[in-house]
């Protein structure tokens, strides 16, 4: 059987084609009672609006790009979560595209989006080559969610507020006795906040003598690495802040392998709040990057954009709180 058209649903709710079009494009120009025997009629029959040919009339695909730094990335499902509870809500799809996968192919990362002529892109996390965005601004509208890099003119950036978080979560290591705490850093312009606002907070507290910082790349592997180098020195820190929950699940395991208990002989925390911190066996102590309110802002920013392009672009900060759980506690 064929499947039904927009002609079958006008016959069997009674009314024009054009009145079933303004229904299904969401028209507040139609009588309730007319609109409900459309959606009944359209429910009755099966009937699905023909995406594409939409798109081709409306010259909109009703889409949204999202090209994510790294899928694996947990801190991300909470960034996506708030962007597609407002994507929906305005009749928006997001589609998913993984810029690392994308170049160990050697595309442009966000070439796949745009090849399906996408409405609007959101960038989410730490971009290797921000300049690679300036182009695909000329085009649609941008937004970058979760990262902190120079971007092109005309284009938003949503992110918490890694300075602010990085200093509470060292004030409540200091606050527990701490003199001693180390860091393990991450990369890109996320990364370099996290150290600086660590250092400073530390500096402001008279402790520049007691903090140390051991370089990362944002893995579990990583920060077990960093961590193993760390807590084997004869003056080993008391704490450890590790720049994301990933790289602080690795310092729980290097701490574990030298026979050293948390948090009674060292203290770890880590940063973002994810679903891994949250798991009981760990209970990390952990910076609330926010990522449901990044991503609903984000979504806002695009709207907004889409509404009216070619505003200039805004650095929009979100405020993080600390969740403080097992991994810290006072210097034994």
């Amino acid at each position: 059987m064929r499947p039904p058209t927009i002609r079958d649903v006008a016959e069997r709710a009674g009314v024009s084609k054009s009145l079933v079009s303004l229904v299904l494009r969401g028209s507040d120009q139609v009588r309730p009672e007319k609109r409900d025997a459309v959606l009944r009629a359209a429910r009755e029959l099966g009937y699905r609006p023909n995406a594409a040919a939409r798109s081709l009339s409306e010259q909109r695909t009703r889409t949204v790009g999202v090209l994510l730094n790294d899928l694996r990335n947990p801190w991300f499902v909470d960034l996506l979560d708030g962007l597609d509870s407002l994507l929906h809500a305005s009749g928006l799809r997001m589609l998913l595209s993984d810029a690392r996968l994308n170049r160990r192919t050697g595309q442009d990362p966000a070439d796949p989006l745009l090849d399906l002529r996408v409405d609007g892109l959101v960038v989410v996390g730490t971009l290797p080559d921000p300049a690679a965005l300036e182009q695909v601004a000329e085009r649609i509208p941008v937004v970058l969610a979760g990262g902190r890099e120079p971007v092109p003119p005309g284009v938003d950036v949503v992110a918490g507020d890694d300075e602010r978080g990085a200093r509470l979560v060292t004030e409540h290591l200091i606050g527990l006795g701490h003199r001693r705490i180390a860091h393990i850093a991450g990369y890109g312009a996320v990364g370099e906040l996290r150290r600086r606002s660590f250092e400073a907070t530390m500096r402001q507290h008279g402790l520049g003598e007691g903090l140390s910082v051991e370089a990362g790349d944002m893995t579990e592997e990583g920060g077990y690495r960093a961590a193993v180098r760390l807590l084997s020195r004869p003056d080993r820190p008391t704490a450890v802040f590790a720049v994301n929950d990933i790289a602080c699940v690795g310092a729980l395991s290097a701490a574990e392998e030298l026979g050293l208990t948390v948090p009674r002989d060292v203290s770890v925390a880590g940063y973002d709040n994810t679903s891994i911190a949250r798991l009981r066996h760990l209970w990390l102590t952990s910076v609330d990057n926010a990522g449901h309110e990044v991503g609903r802002r984000a979504a806002r920013c695009l709207l907004d954009r889409l509404e009216s392009p070619g505003a200039a672009g805004a650095l929009h900060l979100v405020a993080p709180t600390l969740e403080i759980r097992g991994t810290s506690g006072p210097l034994g």
